[in-house]
């Protein structure tokens, strides 16, 4: 075991763990998930300063604990696909779009389109060139001329304020 690591996680990392708990626990649904969050994050911090140590430390900490919250959300949403011969033999009920249903996409794309359209200027260029362009954030931050930490905060704001408009039954 390497003892320069193990004092470098004890001094620069561990000092951090009640700001990452807090953090954990506000960011993460599921409360009692926190401490493996915790742990996991740990594991990758200790794992990538074996090959080598970050510069800023704590901010290396909290961007590993959001990418691996990130990291499960992704793998949440994934649906296994089985092939199966007879799509009748499943007796599933048809997904029908009812008058009703295509009323509700229509105000949904609305609420978004009218939401989009009061983010700022910039906030909106990122958001377009990321999500639909699928620019990478290096590109999108080079276009638009700001840092690719300004351009992460754009879009974390601009993509809250659109969902919270999308989601917003007013």
């Amino acid at each position: 075991m390497d003892c320069h690591l193990n004092d470098w996680f004890m001094e620069e990392i561990l000092p951090h763990e009640p700001a990452l708990m807090r953090y954990l626990k506000w960011a993460w649904k599921s409360p009692s998930e926190v401490s493996d969050l915790r742990q996991e994050t740990y594991a990758r911090i200790y794992e990538r300063a074996a090959t080598a140590r970050p510069r800023s430390p704590k901010s290396f900490l909290f961007a590993t604990a959001r990418n691996l919250m990130i990291d499960k959300m992704r793998r949440e949403r994934i649906v296994s696909v089985q092939p199966t011969e007879n799509l009748n033999s499943l007796d599933v009920w048809r997904d029908e779009l009812t008058p009703e249903r295509r009323l509700m996409a229509r105000q949904e794309l609305e609420r978004l389109a009218d939401a989009f359209d009061c983010l700022p200027e910039t906030t909106r260029a990122a958001i377009w060139l990321r999500r639909v362009e699928g620019l990478s954030q290096r590109e999108v931050a080079q276009t638009l001329g700001i840092e690719e930490g300004a351009l992460e905060g754009r879009m974390t704001r601009g993509l809250r304020g659109l969902t919270d408009a999308v989601l917003s039954t007013e």
